[in-house]
């Protein structure tokens, strides 16, 4: 009996006219772990000119190769923006090293402070709360300072399922904002699904909560893959929009790109110019040199010419 040959359907691409994704996609930022990083050349062949990259501080990796990977990066002339989890520094101390670490070796002037995924701290931390009511950050003249939002909930803070925890701490580094001279902003867990994530930011706004937000988007990857990787990572609701992807076997084999949620979200913002979310920030979950080529194929700012 013959085969049957199912011809793969190209996926789709958000055109680069579109001048709405286009302005969504200015400055977006992107996320690299000190192994992943090493499998990047040159840095400088795929992001723009001045990208904020975010180096994610993964249990059990050294802080020597945080702070060298943040060193790449700047000598790249890259912002760098290392995680800070506050559940694997163990007291002030380590933090304070950490810090003089980053500045000394990389001029690292600009942090994301996350709890961290860690079910038990590994010492007297347990929240990025804790973490800057050290006022470590602010005597080290830090110039900004981002903190975790989850639009769809975070179960290590809420186990019920509900927000109260998570709204509670918003509200607390919403007045912290006008307590210190740092810039702030909600940098997000990735969602795939846009409506969920446009009544959450809504929502913040019309609590008062005025923090800019840097929403999360998974770049592309194989649909398996990214499956996994929300699975681990806690993704709420929205990943039954994969789940259903992964029903249709016309997409099955196709990567998953994030056009839709992209595009979606851009027309929002252009409808909506003071709709709270200001940036884009991808997790390169199928790789960094094809999270960045999606981007500059669907309007975002292509990297510097090699000989600039």
């Amino acid at each position: 009996m013959a085969l049957l040959n199912f011809k793969k359907k190209e996926a789709p691409a958000t055109d680069a006219s579109n001048p709405q994704v286009e302005a969504f996609l200015q400055d977006y930022s992107i996320e690299v772990m000190p192994r992943t990083a090493e499998k990047v050349e040159n840095f400088r062949d795929l992001l723009p000119e001045g990208t904020r990259v975010y180096i994610a501080h993964i249990e059990g990796t050294p802080i020597e190769d945080m702070v060298a990977t943040a060193k790449r990066l700047h000598d790249d002339g890259f912002p760098v923006m290392p995680h800070f989890p506050a559940r694997i520094i163990r007291d002030k101390a380590t933090l304070a090293d950490w810090i003089a670490r980053y500045q000394g070796e990389a001029d690292v002037k600009q942090a994301l402070l996350l709890a961290g995924g860690v079910a038990t701290p590994h010492g007297e931390f347990d929240s990025s709360m804790q973490l800057m009511e050290t006022g470590l950050f602010d005597d080290a003249g830090f110039e900004r300072l981002h903190v975790a939002g989850h639009p769809e909930g975070n179960r290590d803070i809420d186990a019920d399922g509900s927000m109260t925890n998570v709204t509670a701490a918003l509200h607390w580094k919403n007045d912290f904002q006008s307590r210190t001279d740092a810039q702030m902003a909600l940098a997000t867990q990735f969602a795939f699904d846009a409506k969920p994530i446009i009544r959450w930011a809504d929502d913040l706004a019309a609590q008062g909560i005025t923090l800019p937000v840097h929403i999360g988007i998974a770049g592309p990857a194989k649909l398996q893959t990214l499956i996994k990787f929300a699975i681990a990572c806690g993704v709420g609701p929205s990943l039954k929009v994969l789940q259903k992807r992964a029903m249709d076997v016309t997409k099955l084999l196709l990567p998953y790109e994030p056009t839709d949620v992209v595009t979606e979200l851009a027309a929002h913002k252009a409808a909506n110019p003071d709709f709270n979310i200001s940036h884009v920030h991808f997790f390169p979950l199928g790789g960094i040199k094809t999270n960045a080529t999606w981007a500059i194929h669907n309007g975002g700012p292509a990297a510097a010419p090699a000989n600039a």
